[in-house]
C-alpha cells in the first residue's frame, strides 16, 4: 500500500549497505563464537562506516528521511571507536575529513530544494505521519545502542560492545522489521536478519557475566577459607 516504486538500482544499493552491515556483525559473531566474550574488533567498525555512507545515499534516492536520521545518530560513533583504536593514523587526515563531511553533503543535497524536499521527504501519501513517526521511532531505539556504547566506553577508552547495546540492538531490529514490512522496504525488513546474530551477542555476553561472577565468588570463597586457615594457624 505504500510502496513508492523506485527503480531497481536504489534497492540495490540498499542491499549493498546492508550487505556490509551483514558482514560486519557475522565477522564480530564468528570471532566472538571462537573466544567466548562478545569480541569488538576493528574491521566491525570499519565496514559499519561504510555501510552507513551507502545507506545514507539509499535513503536519499528513497526520499526515507527516517533511514538518513537513523544512520546519522550512529555514524560519528563508528568514527569515535576507530579513532579510539588508532586506525586513522594509518591514514591520511583527508580521509578522516571527507568521512565526518558525507552526511552533511548528505544533508545539502535533501535541502537544496526546500519544496522538493516537503514534496518527497514529507508527503504524508507516500508516508503517513503516524508511520513516518514510527520510523523515526524504531531507527532511534536501534540507534540508541550506538549512544549507549559511547557513553560505556568513553571512560575505559577503549571499544566494547557491552550487554545494553545488544538489547537495544535486538528491540530496535525488531522495530524496524516491522516498519519494513508495514513500508513494503524490502532492503530494511530483510536487512535487519542481524537480528539474529545481535541476540547470539546477548546470549554471550550473559554467559561470560555468569563466568565472571562465578569465578568471583570462587575468589571471595578462596580468599575466606584463606583467612580462616591463618587465624586457625595463629
Amino acid at each position: 500500500m505504500f510502496e513508492l516504486n523506485s527503480p531497481i538500482w536504489v534497492y540495490m544499493i540498499g542491499f549493498a549497505g546492508m550487505g556490509i552491515y551483514g558482514l560486519r556483525i557475522l565477522i564480530q559473531w564468528y570471532l566472538s563464537e571462537k573466544s567466548h566474550e562478545v569480541e569488538s574488533p576493528a574491521i566491525y567498525w570499519i565496514l559499519s562506516s561504510i555501510g552507513a555512507m551507502i545507506l545514507f545515499v539509499y535513503g536519499w534516492l528513497r526520499k526515507d528521511l527516517s533511514i538518513i536520521f537513523g544512520e546519522s545518530v550512529g555514524y560519528y560513533v563508528y568514527m569515535w571507536n576507530i579513532s579510539v583504536m588508532g586506525l586513522y593514523k594509518k591514514v591520511p587526515r583527508i580521509v578522516k575529513i571527507l568521512q565526518a563531511l558525507f552526511p552533511l553533503v548528505i544533508l545539502a543535497l535533501i535541502f537544496k530544494d526546500l519544496p522538493s524536499f516537503r514534496e518527497n521527504f514529507l508527503n504524508k501519501d507516500a508516508i503517513p505521519t503516524t508511520l513516518l513517526i514510527y520510523g523515526f521511532t524504531a531507527q532511534a531505539v536501534y540507534e540508541m545502542r550506538s549512544i549507549y556504547q559511547l557513553v560505556y566506553c568513553y571512560k575505559r577508552g577503549k571499544s566494547i560492545l557491552p550487554l545494553g547495546h545488544w538489547v537495544l540492538a535486538v528491540i530496535g531490529s525488531a522495530m524496524i522489521i516491522s516498519y519494513g514490512i508495514i513500508r513494503h522496504d524490502w532492503v530494511l525488513a530483510i536487512g535487519q536478519f542481524a537480528i539474529f546474530f545481535s541476540i547470539r551477542n546477548l546470549m554471550i555476553c550473559l554467559s561470560a557475566m555468569r563466568r565472571q561472577r562465578k569465578a568471583e565468588r570462587a575468589y571471595k570463597k578462596g580468599m575466606a577459607e584463606v583467612v580462616r586457615e591463618q587465624g586457625g594457624t595463629e
